[in-house]
């Protein structure tokens, strides 16, 4: 039962991106998903996060508590498993939007797997890469990474490597709900 592997994150400040959720949770144990729910327009949303086993969900209430962004999040065990997004919350604006749809996210990847690695695998199958960022920690075999596209149609491109060999794994390739905000002024990967 995939609930039973997922956790309900409440109280999520309206700042906050799902990979700075990931990355708050991915010490727990392997994430396999991670979705942010809610209207962006509420002062707070909710997430589900779900791991690859139950010790996950074990470790990662212990992060109750935690601030995250203004406000500290609450997590409780998942009664469901993760619901499909409802589309009335998705991005409003045209920019948003696209910057939505330049990014996604990508699980079960290889843990010797580098950022240049990732940022060549994907810029040879889907086109230029804007911004890449790899999360996780060696104590999991597996990471994640989000990746944000200079064109729309890379990212479509991407969600079609679901399944690909990188390193030694098959990734899962996901779209994002949330940009990748830089944590400085803008400054394009290089």
């Amino acid at each position: 039962m995939s609930f039973r592997r997922t956790v309900y994150v409440s109280d999520l400040d309206q700042q906050v991106t799902e990979e700075q959720l990931a990355g708050l949770f991915v010490n727990c144990g392997q994430v396999v998903d991670c979705r942010i729910c809610g209207d962006p327009n509420s002062v707070l949303r909710f997430a589900f996060i779900e791991f690859t086993d139950e010790e996950g969900v074990m470790t990662a209430l212990n992060l109750s508590g935690t601030m995250l962004g203004f406000y500290p999040v609450k997590v409780l065990p998942s009664k469901t498993a993760i619901a499909p997004v409802n589309p009335t919350f998705l991005p409003r604006t045209k920019d948003e939007r696209e910057m939505y749809a330049r990014t996604i996210y990508c699980t079960n990847i290889d843990k010797k797997v580098t950022q240049s690695d990732a940022k060549v695998f994907f810029e040879s199958f889907c086109g230029e890469v804007y911004r890449l960022r790899l999360l996780g920690d060696y104590q999991h075999s597996t990471r994640i990474a989000f990746v944000e596209f200079v064109m729309a149609e890379s990212a479509i491109a991407a969600l079609n490597c679901s399944g690909v060999v990188l390193g030694s794994l098959p990734i899962r390739v996901s779209p994002s709900k949330t940009p990748v905000r830089p944590r400085s002024p803008r400054h394009p990967m290089h």
